[in-house]
């Protein structure tokens, strides 16, 4: 009965910034992972960020790194993903997933840690 549903996808300009919102039912968001994936049709999924809010802890994908930014709300047990300079190539479906535990460590991006997932929100960079 985990459900996951994510919001705030939408066109945007190259260079331009968007936020999206993953809202988390049937689990906390403290006691496990979450990590945002996305998929297009040629490249298939890919792992974005993941964060564990308990741990203070974040992975980004090298794609990501210093233009994407992971953070959790406790009280709106909601994880959010900003990203900022957004290029055509980050044009995919944004999933959240919750993975089966707190701790993934370096393994973040495998999805075999992950057992439920949203139904994604579009994302498209063009001019």
């Amino acid at each position: 009965q985990v459900q996951l549903v994510e919001s705030g996808g939408g066109l945007v300009q190259p260079g331009g910034s968007l936020t999206l919102s993953c809202t988390i039912s049937g689990a906390t968001l403290e006691d496990y992972a979450f990590t945002w994936f996305r998929r297009t049709p040629g490249k298939g999924r890919e792992a974005v960020s993941c964060i564990s809010v308990a741990d203070n802890l974040s992975w980004y994908a090298n794609f990501a790194s210093g233009r994407f930014s992971i953070s959790g709300d406790k009280a709106k047990n909601t994880v959010y993903l900003r990203m900022s300079s957004l290029k055509p190539e980050d044009t995919a479906v944004y999933y959240c997933a919750k993975a089966r535990f707190r701790d993934v460590a370096g393994a973040w991006h495998v999805e075999g840690w992950y057992d439920y997932w949203g139904q994604g929100t579009q994302v498209t960079v063009s001019s």
